[in-house]
């Protein structure tokens, strides 16, 4: 474990200034509070704090952020607490350590919606100070970098959690050199095998080619020698699971892949990269389409550098990259450059991207009330590569890579998205669904009266073009399909002989849980909801009148010409409840319900059983259920009982006592029902009645058949 003089040190290192009491209070007192706490590995838990503030130092961060990360686990697992923390190290690290705190409880990998609303808070968390996801990131750095020490279970749900979330997010905050690091961890776990292919197969490589890197880097090296320009050169060979990825989305053997080693040129000046860039064309042949200028165009993460790809020594592909030193410090930290110090002062790089900007622009127009469109916008963002055009004005618009020109419609405006009707790239008339490139010109053509149309949501790519089409879509169904609810329920309705008042759809909206009368007539129109299911759920019995009658005597499927049927006296098995039938000698077949205890006896006796199944249709009241009762000895009560159950169209076969008592009455009552739904509709509303304190159906296994 780094000690605190160590630490302090690191800190030193780029902020001379800094607060060393300040760290050494924090050091202190985070070992204090995770004293006895030990990690899977064995280790002192104070090691891992430890480790993420070392990891911090070397994105240069301030004071605030390093204490942060020695305190970043002491509110969730030590007594210490919010106040505690305040009083000691101040309100600005308290709030850092209590925003860690919440993203170390959100379960990122949970279902769509789950997650969906943990991005949120992960965003929100992110727009009151992104400091709090760089502890964070840096705490799951180390925690993959030490994951052999955790369960094989526990490691394969971290290494996936980290290469969806984390390993992305990190990317998409201009950290590079994190996300590889983390991919590659996370890949060594999940596909160790394909990793340790890569890694043997480049090995072999370097025992047949050489050092290749080191010899490419001399040749770069010796060109800018020439024409006297000052640049440190570095190169190397890409991650495994870079060039898995690679692999995978290009469909090649590793023999057949190219530019899987890397050089970076870092110059003083603007003007030196593109004299550097005209050094590597002039030496080396480019490969067409792999040019990119993120100079001129930076990314939205505030990224820049020149990107090429050339034919270099025996005609190996190499990729290029051309920056000056600021540039290099934003590459590296991303948005952590805006904290960074140097020399004791917060570095004023030009290009850092202000982080209040940033988030902003990844939270921009997200649809709060749709969980899919939400996870979808934000995976985008967070996934992309970027494409940047130009309107007709030559104004720069970034769309993700795969983008159409309905997508750049989109950005531009909703109104201009939803009237698109064709689309110019650089001057010619193109389809939609054309996936734009770098540097093209794009004008859209629209049209008074034009909507957008079911088949844009498969062309379009981004977030925000999907929620405004669905959203469309969405309003001009709606209507449409109300109109023929309409007409659905008035027939519906005539054919039981009622009218579809107002009244009766606001009611039978209400019975079905939904919002009002517009949202059913919707469903009705677009087939969500049945007019038979609106009907039965206002007017029961007049539904079911239409229904064919089944024959009382034979009303199961599955027995044979010769078989008597019955069911059985133990369970009283009535239609719409799952049953089984049981042979006996003499007795034709019982039907038992599937969950019936009779069943059990029978279990090593297969030959016996039937498959038997109800018939649809109209069945007669002629079910016997038996139904126990417990209700109050008052004068009218049983009167009250009984009339109740001939509301609902039931007979009572027989009805007994078997308890009297001077406040309550227990009986056991016989009613014949039609099938499951009649006995629903009884019991509920006995349930409903205030003199009955108890209802149930009695089911007595000791009655055989």
């Amino acid at each position: 474990m780094i000690d605190v003089e160590d630490l302090i040190a690191l800190v030193r290192n780029y902020n001379p200034r800094t607060n060393a009491d300040l760290i050494r209070r924090a050091y202190a007192y985070g070992m204090a509070m995770h004293e006895g706490q030990m990690r899977k590995s064995g280790e002192p838990y104070f090691t891992h704090p430890v480790a993420v503030a070392a990891i911090l130092t070397e994105q240069r961060l301030d004071d605030a952020t390093i204490v942060t990360a020695l305190l970043h686990d002491t509110i969730e697992d030590t007594k210490s607490t919010y106040t505690e923390v305040e009083r000691q190290f101040g309100q600005e690290v308290a709030e850092l350590v209590d925003g860690v705190t919440k993203l170390t409880n959100l379960q990122l990998s949970s279902t769509e919606t789950q997650q969906a609303e943990n991005f949120r808070k992960l965003f929100m968390a992110m727009s009151k100070d992104l400091r709090v996801i760089l502890v964070k990131l840096a705490d799951r750095l180390h925690n993959m970098r030490t994951i052999k020490s955790m369960n094989v279970e526990k490691q394969a749900q971290k290494a996936r959690e980290t290469m969806e979330i984390y390993a992305p997010l990190a990317g998409r905050m201009g950290m590079q050199w994190m996300r590889e690091e983390l991919e590659d961890l996370s890949f060594k776990v999940l596909n160790p095998d394909a990793r340790n292919s890569i890694i043997r197969r480049f090995l072999t490589l370097q025992r047949e080619a050489g050092d290749v890197v080191h010899k490419i880097t001399a040749d770069i090296r010796f060109e800018l020698e020439k024409v006297e320009l000052e640049a440190t050169v570095y190169g190397r060979a890409k991650k495994p699971y870079s060039i898995w990825r690679k692999m995978q989305e290009k469909d090649l053997a590793f023999s057949r892949l190219s530019d899987i080693y890397g050089f970076r040129i870092i110059c003083a000046s603007v003007a030196d990269c593109y004299r550097i860039l005209g050094v590597i064309h002039q030496r080396w042949r480019s490969v067409p389409g792999r040019f990119k200028d993120y100079i001129s165009q930076p990314k939205s993460n505030g990224y820049r550098s020149i990107h090429t790809t050339v034919s270099g020594r025996d005609g190996k592909r190499v990729e290029v990259q051309i920056r000056t030193r600021e540039m290099h410090e934003v590459a590296e930290a991303g948005v952590a450059a805006h904290w960074a110090y140097r020399e004791g002062v917060r570095a004023q790089n030009p290009f850092a991207i202000d982080p209040g900007k940033w988030i902003a622009s990844m939270t921009e127009r997200f649809d709060e009330g749709d969980h899919d469109e939400f996870l979808e916008h934000v995976k985008m963002e967070m996934y992309s590569d970027q494409v940047f055009c130009f309107t007709p004005k030559g104004d720069v618009v970034q769309l993700p890579r795969g983008a159409t020109p309905l997508d750049y419609a989109y950005s531009i405006h909703t109104r201009i998205g939803n009237s698109c009707v064709s689309a110019k790239v650089d001057g010619i008339r193109v389809p939609l669904w054309t996936r734009l490139k770098n540097g093209q010109s794009v004008e859209i053509i629209t049209a008074e009266g034009q909507r957008p149309q079911s088949s844009w949501i498969d062309i379009v790519t981004t977030g925000r073009a999907k929620a405004a089409i669905r959203k469309s879509l969405r309003e001009e169904d709606k209507g449409r399909f109300i109109k023929l609810g309409q007409e659905l329920a008035r027939a519906a309705f005539d054919h039981v002989g009622k009218k579809a008042s107002e009244k009766a759809l606001r009611t039978a909206a209400k019975m079905l849980g939904l919002s009002d009368q517009e949202d059913l007539l919707a469903r009705l129109g677009s087939a969500e909801l049945t007019a038979r299911r609106v009907v039965e759920t206002l007017y029961p019995e007049l539904a079911r009148a239409d229904l064919e009658v089944v024959d009382a005597t034979r009303p199961v499927l599955g027995l044979s010409d010769d078989q008597a049927f019955r069911r059985a006296p133990c369970c009283q098995p009535v239609p719409g409840e799952r049953i089984v039938g049981i042979t006996y000698r003499g007795k034709g077949v019982v039907a038992h319900a599937i969950d019936c205890p009779a069943l059990e006896e029978f279990e090593e006796q297969t030959d016996r059983w039937v498959d038997l199944a109800w018939h649809s249709g109209r069945h007669a009241a002629v079910h016997t259920v038996t139904m126990e009762m417990t209700i109050a000895n008052d004068a009218g009560v049983l009167g009250r009982i009984c009339t109740l159950i001939g509301e609902q169209r039931a007979n009572i076969s027989d009805l007994r006592f078997t308890d009297r008592k001077p406040d309550f009455y227990r009986l056991i009552v016989d009613v014949d029902l039609r099938d499951v739904e009649h006995l629903h509709m009884v019991m509920t509303a006995l349930e409903a009645e205030t003199d009955v304190a108890q209802v149930s159906r009695n089911r007595d296994k000791t009655r055989k058949p």
